[in-house]
């Protein structure tokens, strides 16, 4: 029996995709909330498509702030749509 491969929700879309192809953002334990490219950095993480739509919507929904039980300054928002633009061009 072959091994399943780990989903998470993306606070965007709230649709379940493969770990492997979804951004990890990270609150960490000092409360910074930051995009965590090796997917080991302790703290609490929440997922999001690497889609401009899905950034959006975690947006207009509060996804991150649901995800990490907390509030989130638009600035993270902001961090993230740049850290979306330069994925793309990679």
């Amino acid at each position: 029996m072959p091994a399943e491969r780990p989903e998470r929700l993306c606070v965007g879309c709230r649709e379940k995709h493969p770990k492997a192809e979804l951004l990890r953002i990270v609150r960490s334990p000092a409360g910074e909330i930051s995009v965590d490219a090796t997917g080991k950095s302790p703290g609490r993480g929440a997922y999001l498509c690497p889609r401009a739509e899905c950034l959006r919507a975690a947006r207009r929904h509060n996804g991150l702030a649901w995800s990490f039980k907390g509030r989130v300054a638009p600035a993270v928002y902001d961090a993230l749509a740049e850290a979306l633009r330069a994925r793309a061009e990679d």
